[in-house]
């Protein structure tokens, strides 16, 4: 693996820690374990049976909880403090070596791990206001497809995969502001406007009937 594919590869990785960090370390290290890639020498780790074999476990929880409402964005907020920083060290891992190189491998892959989580906790948040659970399992599966697309893309095409991340992180930084302000009208200023619609008409002046003052 050239130093190109490793940064790729590295980069890549982090951004698709921050969607889901099992799958991407289940399929990195199973594929290394088969021979089908060659991870770089700080990476052989995630090849290892104990290693793979717990991180399978926890794919499959997590591929479990992902698709429950609720529990989702539970489990999103507890992972801020996993993604994040696993993704910083496979991008960092990935390159090897130490010095400022690593250094800026470990900044840029937090970078990227923490926009894509964020997306991703953001867009959760936003479909689990829909009555119905079907929008969640349909956007739980489809961040599955696109990890695995992800990995496949940059193991093949490393080139394309760097278009593409550049697209993704032009996309998120259009995308996580209007995410913010529809959570932001959702949970305050809809409750703000229905509070207010429901309030008790102020009754009109009495009238008159028979001596008998009564509300209009």
């Amino acid at each position: 693996m050239t130093g190109f594919e490793s940064v790729i590869l590295g980069l890549g990785a982090a951004w698709s820690s921050g969607i889901n960090l099992y799958a991407t370390t289940v399929l990195l290290g199973g594929l290394h374990a088969i021979g089908l890639i060659d991870l770089p020498p700080s990476l052989h780790l995630l090849s290892d049976p104990a290693v793979l074999a717990v991180l399978l476990g926890l794919y499959l929880i997590e591929f479990v909880i992902d698709k429950i409402p609720g529990l989702d964005s539970l489990w999103d907020g507890l992972h801020t403090v996993i993604r994040v920083p696993a993704g910083a060290l496979l991008a960092a891992a990935a390159l090897g070596g130490g010095g400022p190189e690593s250094v800026a491998m470990l900044v840029a892959g937090g970078l990227l791990a923490a926009t894509s989580h964020l997306v991703k906790t953001g867009t959760r948040a936003f479909v689990n206001m829909s009555p119905e659970p079907f929008s969640n399992t349909l956007v739980s599966l489809a961040e599955d497809v696109l990890v695995v697309a992800g990995v496949a893309v940059m193991i093949l095409f490393p080139l394309l995969s760097l278009v593409g991340l550049a697209a993704m992180v032009v996309l998120a930084a259009w995308l996580l502001p209007r995410l913010w302000k529809g959570l932001r009208w959702l949970l305050f200023d809809r409750r703000r406007s229905t509070g207010a619609g429901r309030r008790t008409p102020r009754l009109g002046a009495p009238r008159r009937l028979g001596g008998t003052s009564l509300p209009r």
